[in-house]
Order: structure tokens, then sequence, then C-alpha cells
């Protein structure tokens, strides 16, 4: 029971940073000229190898 909740609660996570990556892409285009870096990329791989490692 406890496992399928973390599974479910990572998979929700990952959906969830999806979504804010998407709506976040005008910001981190701004940001990149400014010469910054929103890590997105690296929040959404992680979470996606949390959850197929949970899931496995």
């Amino acid at each position: 029971m406890v496992a399928r909740l973390y599974t479910a609660t990572l998979f929700a996570l990952y959906q969830f940073t999806l979504l804010l990556g998407i709506l976040l892409l005008p910001v981190a285009m701004i940001t990149e000229r400014l010469g910054l870096r929103l890590p997105m990329d690296r929040v959404v791989s992680g979470l996606n190898d949390a959850y197929a490692q949970a899931s496995a």
C-alpha cells in the first residue's frame, strides 16, 4: 500500500514538473538570454528515474 502511494506520488510530481516546465518556457527563454539557466531538465530527469525505479 505504501509502495503504491509512493509510486503514485512520484508519477504526479513527474507530471506536475512537465507541466511546470512547459508553462515556464517563456521565462526560461528570457533568463537564458540573460545568462541564467533554469534546471528543469535535471528535475524532470531525476523524477523520471525515481519513478522508473519505483515502478520496476
